[in-house]
């Protein structure tokens, strides 16, 4: 992590570290991992803590440890922009690994509001988050499920997710000023389902929200592809539009308007989109 940092330092980036998630491969393992399964979107990321540790009390000392000497390992590190303490809490991967057991739900609803005390018990200097990313609105915790409402209620900064068209964007953003806390939406960018740099970035600049897209550079993980190539790999040629990445292999753009857009935006002052 200190190497990453430092790296990440160089180019003028604060990551957002990611100390728990829920989406993918249920089965984590220790040692060499499977390759990725060829044409299929993210077939290689596994959950954290795996579906055996979190149904197994037992487990959560070991849990309490990582979190804890993690975050005070860099609890004063203005290198990192924040902890993101739990990716997806209650996602139950009903594309890839379903399971909507109400068991992991209520597992993941026990588990949640331990993992926020115990990262804020290492005293950090950064915000503490984790993303709200399904229902359309968020203004009021009547109605939210008991992890939603932790992820509202805890959180230092509000975050969340959103793959939608930009009017569904705009409206969910517009939901969560009611926090009257800082908001970063740390997951957009799907081009096949109408979430683009082009349409949704310059709404996010309008209504001061930090923006995270997915995707860098395509890559091993595969997120050029569809969430639909779990269903049907796209082994037989590539698909019409990427899904998410930003950057080819050689670091060249996938597409150089959006790297535009990006450019200028960043150089805007806050909330102003400056018009095409």
């Amino acid at each position: 992590m200190d190497a990453f940092l430092a790296i990440s330092a160089r180019h003028g980036i604060k990551p957002l570290f990611v100390l728990f998630d829920s989406c993918w491969d249920p089965e984590p393992r220790q040692g060499p991992q499977h390759p990725p399964i060829p044409g299929v979107h993210n077939s290689g990321w596994v959950q954290g803590p795996g579906a055996k540790a979190l149904a197994d009390p037992a487990q959560y000392p070991r849990l309490e440890s990582y979190v804890k000497d993690v975050v005070a390992r860099f609890a004063k590190d203005d290198r990192i922009l924040g902890w993101d303490v739990w990716n997806e809490p209650d996602n139950s991967n009903g594309n890839s690994y379903p399971d909507t057991s109400q068991a992991r739900y209520d597992q993941v609803a026990t588990l949640l509001p331990r993992v926020f005390e115990w990262a804020r018990s290492a005293n950090p200097s950064q915000p503490l988050t984790s993303g709200i990313w399904h229902h359309d609105h968020w203004e009021r915790l009547e109605g939210l499920n008991e992890v939603e409402k932790t992820q509202l209620t805890q959180s230092d900064v509000i975050s969340f997710h959103d793959y939608s068209w930009p009017e569904i964007f705009e409206a969910r953003a517009k939901s969560l000023e009611s926090y009257g806390r800082p908001v970063i939406c740390t997951e957009y960018m799907a081009r096949g389902a109408g979430s683009t740099i082009d349409t949704v970035l310059p709404i996010g600049k309008r209504r001061n929200v930090g923006m995270i897209n997915w995707g860098f550079v395509v890559g091993k993980t595969q997120t050029n592809l569809p969430w639909d190539s779990w269903q049907k790999p796209y082994t037989m040629r590539p698909p019409v539009v990427w899904h998410h990445e930003l950057l080819q292999a050689d670091g060249t753009a996938y597409r150089p308007r959006e790297i535009e857009i990006i450019k200028r935006l960043s150089a805007a002052p806050k909330s102003m989109a400056p018009a095409d």
